[in-house]
């Protein structure tokens, strides 16, 4: 078993889905660690041994660099699926931004940000294009001054209580036909256990500064085949009706305007011009320590 030494580690979006997975393997190996949350209680986390939780808005300058005082890393897991344009430049790259001018200013000198598969300043969609310029800032401030950085960049996570294949198996449970737009678009889904042991990983591994990894699990599936087996999965797999753009447009527009959580907006269907799968010859999770990637087929069975 790999020898790890104690470290001080700050987890910013450590109450989310992966975030949560990430704290309790950090946990189990005695580390102390911080998680930032707007809103208290965090039950799910604070019950977990060395988690402190802390209510703060790290979207503020000062916050952010008094949370990040005294720790020896930092983890960035704080991501957002929906919003304009704004909103999407203050979570992805505003805040990176202002975690490397933390970070320097406070001497830490690692940093892990999660970015996402497909992040790129040129891409289709404000989500695609705001992750690839919080990689470009970060990569900046990494070389003008001492800051160990990786990147790591997942595609679609998937876990037993993950929002994507719960949704389309409430969905099917509802609908007798899932109309569907990006039915084809292609995903190499990951498992949010393989994710979160990745990130610890980079935590005990100081090599892995520098450097940027693809997260990835090893099926190549279709949106519409994730949709079946997720349908499988409850015992509800409904016939897929697959819908061109257009009219998958004006099916995100309306589902943005329907009352409750956003499910699906035009800006994720502009996501989906794009295939979420490993890039040929680019590090993966084996170079995490990940021998064997679960498969999202053995793990969702009817």
């Amino acid at each position: 078993m790999q020898q790890t030494t104690v470290k001080k580690i700050l987890v910013l979006g450590g109450s989310g889905f992966v975030g949560r997975h990430v704290c309790s393997r950090l946990s189990l190996q005695h580390h102390h660690i911080t998680v930032p949350t707007r809103r208290l209680p965090a039950r799910h986390i604070q019950m977990m041994p060395g988690v402190s939780v802390v209510q703060a808005d790290v979207h503020d300058p000062k916050q952010l660099q008094a949370l990040v005082h005294g720790h020896d890393v930092v983890i960035n897991l704080i991501a957002i699926l929906h919003g304009d344009e704004d909103d999407f430049t203050r979570a992805h790259v505003t805040l990176p931004m202002n975690l490397a001018r933390a970070c320097h200013a406070e001497n830490v000198t690692r940093l892990i940000h999660i970015s996402a598969l497909g992040a790129d300043v040129h891409g289709p969609s404000m989500y695609q294009r705001s992750k690839g310029h919080g990689e470009l800032a970060l990569l900046s401030a990494a070389q003008k001054a001492p800051l160990g950085l990786t990147l790591i960049r997942p595609s679609v996570i998937f876990g037993k209580d993950d929002q994507f294949i719960n949704l389309f198996a409430k969905l099917q449970k509802v609908f007798p036909v899932m109309p569907l737009a990006g039915a084809n678009t292609r995903f190499q889904p990951v498992w949010v256990h393989d994710v979160a042991q990745a990130i610890v990983h980079c935590v005990n591994t100081p090599s892995t500064e520098g450097q940027m990894f693809e997260a990835c699990g090893p099926d190549v599936m279709t949106l519409a085949e994730l949709v079946q087996l997720a349908g499988r999965w409850v015992g509800q797999a409904r016939p897929i009706l697959p819908l061109p753009y257009a009219i998958g447009w004006l099916q995100a527009l309306l589902m943005e305007w329907a009352p409750g959580p956003t499910l699906m907006s035009r800006d994720n269907l502009d996501s989906m011009k794009v295939n979420s799968i490993a890039t040929p010859h680019v590090s993966g999770l084996r170079a995490l320590g990940i021998a064997e990637p679960k498969s999202i087929k053995r793990l969702f069975v009817a």
